[in-house]
């Protein structure tokens, strides 16, 4: 995910123009009454709210006017939404019959009126359906636990049915179903023998899918849909419920406010899966693993909720909350029954840091031609800044700019003969951030390139002349790596500053606008709606700070210095190494709402650097190792026994075979694995040993190091243009 701070003044003037627009449409949307929904006998009958209405309809609007595709709320677009909504029910054709996708076809043309009017009744008439026969399934399923099975049949269930027709009769879907629980019986008979001990354990697993269906609930319903609404216009824009949108915002700061535990539902019950180290909860000595939450209170004399039986995101709403107030626990420790008096805690919330999601440094030696170097290598799992904190004036807010330098600090303090930017798996975060972190490693100078609805291009520079690191260095991506990753790995690569490993990344070249909902949706409108408090509808204080929730538009597409969109394409490394992940099932270009790539003038920038001409000799020397590696060899089995594995939709249900054919498979992915342990210097695993903790299994990130000390041992003069300023020494 990425985004940028809205500081293009387009987007400022646009949103100021656009408030009185939205409310005006929010009023009249308030006072058109629209049709009654129609039930569904045998579903929860879950109906959209005034809030949704007016969401969606403001959603709507900012997209028909804004995004950056241009796009008409027309029946073409109505198709696509509508395919979209019916794949995120039931992608797997398992639980819809053909002629209730022939009941829902009426509507296939028509969601966008529906939603340029509001109306979501077609909606979540289609979710109730839905509803209704993943109900009726479950039954099904739990009712055919009384029944024999025989597992020496020569028989087969297709788990995979979503490139297959719609099923036609109950009858050939009772079949089908029969199947899957002959399936789920034969999973646990081969771990244990005792039919009557797995007929109980599958049947109360049923059960608690009946349990969490029916927790099910329309704001629920609601994020389902507007996520395929917002996504058939661009994979981008995103529509965030008030939950969704604290959790996202978090996930961009890599804080939150709370009690800095992490939460589970077993048996009923929130319970406290772990505590975060220093966190008030841990520094309480009241809270420990395994408590369970009977109920929540606010403040020193607010009234206990009792969330027995709560879905886990709804608990962390009353949890979680601004720092510097109280929240009281009503906890069970896990020793005790439900019949003892439980434990009541009262903790002040305070603001949590998310260390093990920080970027993070170590370092690899190697040895070569009789010399010992030391690579630094950096995890950079997310261009995560801070921004509250940021705008508090907070000279210590958390960003990766801020964390890379003391790295940095570290690592040269260390003596570090190079370092390699680990951004695999990192889908993207601040464009500020990758403007800055860039920064760290060039002169000055231009890093990205914007363009805007308008055809305007605006050109994003670091200005900042310093450099805080200027040796030699390498950045590994890999087909997760997004967005920020991209633009920050495009301007190492087009300055040659460092050298690009791994695999092409995954092309995400949009840029998004968050735009508060509860800024363009009056506070008139919302006590209209009974929304606010203070207006007929009591609200409950929560840890949500949004009432309306979030919408990431987007607005633009960034472009490298060179002039290239790194959209659908992404960036090409300078050696690269086969995927793990399979390009044709990720990445932007397996997207058909996906922009296309272009092209814009290149940017006015001098290059430092240019590898040209040692990458042959340095791919030479990296296929050279690979050609005699043993885990080299065993990650390449491992790739083609994943493609294997995709292309089968099937399973066998006759138990000899399927053990016989899962023996096979264990041993060779154990002797893959011993394979890749050995040749990284750990000891072979025996078949059911468990794994030590904290092993450094990742032959890539090792590679990566060794293709930078490769480049260190050639004379790498020869790739310099411009001069960088010679690292000063350390300070201590």
């Amino acid at each position: 995910m990425y985004h940028k701070i809205p500081d293009l003044t387009l987007v400022k003037d646009m949103f100021k123009k656009f408030y009185f627009v939205l409310a005006l449409g929010a009023a009249l949307a308030c006072n058109a009454a629209p049709p009654k929904p129609v039930k569904v006998p045998g579903s929860n009958n879950l109906e959209p709210t005034e809030q949704q209405r007016i969401v969606c309809k403001t959603v709507a609007d900012f997209i028909s006017r804004f995004n950056y595709k241009k796009v008409n709320l027309n029946d073409s677009l109505s198709a696509i939404i509508y395919n979209r909504y019916i794949k995120s029910l039931d992608g797997n054709h398992t639980y819809l019959l053909a002629s209730d996708i022939k009941d829902f076809d009426k509507y296939k043309n028509s969601l966008s009126d529906d939603i340029k009017n509001s109306n979501l009744n077609d909606v979540y008439y289609i979710f109730n359906v839905y509803q209704k026969r993943y109900e009726d399934r479950i039954k099904y399923s739990i009712a055919q636990l009384d029944k024999d099975f025989d597992f020496n049949q020569k028989e087969s269930f297709t788990y995979d049915r979503s490139e297959l027709p719609w099923i036609t009769s109950e009858s050939e879907m009772n079949t089908e179903w029969t199947k899957r629980v002959k399936y789920d019986l034969l999973n646990l008979k081969m771990a244990d023998a005792d039919m009557a001990k797995n007929k109980e354990k599958l049947k109360k697993r049923y059960q608690d899918l009946l349990l969490q269906d029916s927790k099910t609930n329309t704001n629920d319903v609601f994020q389902i849909f507007m996520d395929d609404f917002s996504e058939a216009i661009d994979p981008h824009t995103n529509y965030f419920d008030p939950f969704h949108a604290a959790q996202f915002n978090m996930e961009m700061s890599k804080s939150l406010e709370g009690i800095g535990a992490t939460l589970e539902s077993k048996n009923e019950y929130i319970t406290i899966a772990s505590l975060v180290a220093g966190g008030p909860a841990d520094k309480s000595h009241q809270v420990n693993n395994g408590d369970r939450i009977l109920a929540v209170a606010q403040g020193k004399d607010g009234e206990f909720q009792d969330i027995i039986g709560w879905r886990i995101d709804n608990a962390i709403k009353l949890i979680r909350g601004t720092k510097g107030t109280i929240v009281r626990l009503k906890l069970l420790p896990q020793s005790k029954t439900v019949a003892d008096k439980p434990n009541t805690v009262e903790i002040v919330r305070e603001k949590i840091v998310l260390k093990d999601q920080l970027a993070k440094e170590e370092i690899k030696t190697y040895n070569s031609n009789g010399k010992t170097l030391k690579i630094g290598i950096i995890e950079v799992p997310a261009f995560y800044a801070d921004f509250t904190a940021m705008r508090a004036g907070d000279p210590n807010a958390q960003s990766i700019t801020h964390d890379m330098k003391l790295i940095l600090d570290t690592l040269k303090r260390a003596n570090v003969d190079g370092i390699v930017i680990d951004l695999r798996e990192n889908g993207g975060g601040s464009l500020s951030e990758a403007i800055s972190l860039t920064g760290l490693f060039i002169k000055s100078g231009p890093v990205v390139q914007v363009r805007d609805t308008h055809n305007d291009v605006e050109v994003d520079k670091d200005e900042d002349p310093s450099i805080a690191y200027n040796g030699p260095m390498a950045v590994l991506v890999d087909r997760f790596s997004a967005s920020a990753s991209e633009i920050f790995a495009g301007a190492i690569q087009d300055y040659g500053r460092g050298l690009i490993i791994g695999t092409q990344t995954y092309g995400k070249g949009t840029v998004q606008s968050e735009i508060d909902l509860d800024k363009v949706i009056t506070p008139s409108i919302a006590d209209k709606m009974g929304l606010i408090a203070g207006s007929k509808t009591t609200v409950i204080s929560t840890g949500s700070v949004s009432q309306f929730g979030q919408l990431n538009l987007t607005i633009a597409k960034f472009y490298r210095i060179s002039g290239n969109s790194t959209q659908h394409k992404g960036v090409i490394p300078d050696i690269q190494f086969p995927s793990l992940i399979p390009l044709d099932k990720f990445g932007e270009d397996t997207d058909p709402s996906a922009l296309p790539f272009d092209v814009i003038a290149r940017s006015d920038y001098t290059k430092v650097g240019n590898f040209t001409p040692v990458i042959p000799q340095l791919t030479k020397l990296h296929e050279q190792r690979m050609s005699v590696s043993p885990s080299y060899k065993a990650l390449l089995e491992e790739i083609a026994e994943y493609k294997k594995s995709e292309a089968e939709k099937t399973v066998n249900l006759n138990e000899l075979q399927l053990k016989k054919q899962r023996d096979e498979d264990e041993q060779k992915s154990l002797d893959r694995e011993n394979t890749l342990r050995v040749a990284l210097g750990h000891k072979p695993l025996k078949k059911g040993e468990t794994k030590p903790k904290n092993e450094d299994l990742d032959a890539f990130k090792i590679e990566a190091g060794q293709i930078l000390v490769d480049y260190i041992n050639i004379d790498n003069k020869v790739t310099r243009i411009g001069e960088l300023p010679v690292m000063s020494p350390p300070k201590f």
